[in-house]
């Protein structure tokens, strides 16, 4: 796992400024995409949900405002029956609640329940190590440059949707 400042094996020829080369950062992004993945799909399993449930769960987090099954249905490409199947699970496992808070009392807000950020918490403590291990081994400047980097890559990749969508 220590091998984040190591260059990777997919043999890429770095751009022309020095930096790494496009198939080096897809190598390294598909890589903490793959072991992310895998620690998704423990806490999914530990929690008798499906991986598609913790991605709802991280837009619930991320959200900036008050979320409705509408907006993460959108988020996530699914059919509204998916989303439904996937917040009753989530309820039931005590990860959210719902609650109708406007005058219009056909929206519903979708919120994190405490236990469930605590079950969250306690079982990515290893995700939180690791990343901490790795980020303090970068100046300052260096995390913000990759800060601005994953936040444009995060851009980009949220304004593609999936065929058929």
């Amino acid at each position: 796992m220590a091998q984040a400042g190591r260059q990777g094996s997919s043999g890429g020829v770095p751009d022309g400024d020095g930096g790494a080369s496009l198939q080096e950062l897809a190598v390294q992004l598909r890589r903490l995409n793959g072991e992310v993945n895998r620690l998704v799909h423990g806490f999914a399993h530990g929690q008798g949900l499906h991986p598609t449930d913790v991605q709802a769960l991280a837009v619930i987090l991320d959200s900036t405002e008050p979320l409705t099954p509408g907006r993460l249905r959108e988020h996530l490409g699914l059919t509204s029956g998916a989303v439904t199947a996937c917040l009753d699970r989530l309820e039931r496992a005590g990860h959210i609640t719902r609650s109708r808070e406007s005058e219009d009392r056909r929206v519903v807000h979708i919120r994190y329940a405490e236990g469930g950020r605590a079950a969250a918490r306690s079982s990515f403590k290893p995700l939180a190590a690791a990343t901490d291990s790795a980020r303090q081994r970068f100046s300052a400047q260096e995390l913000a440059v990759a800060l601005r980097f994953l936040a444009a890559l995060n851009e980009e990749l949220g304004d593609l949707r999936a065929p058929g969508r």
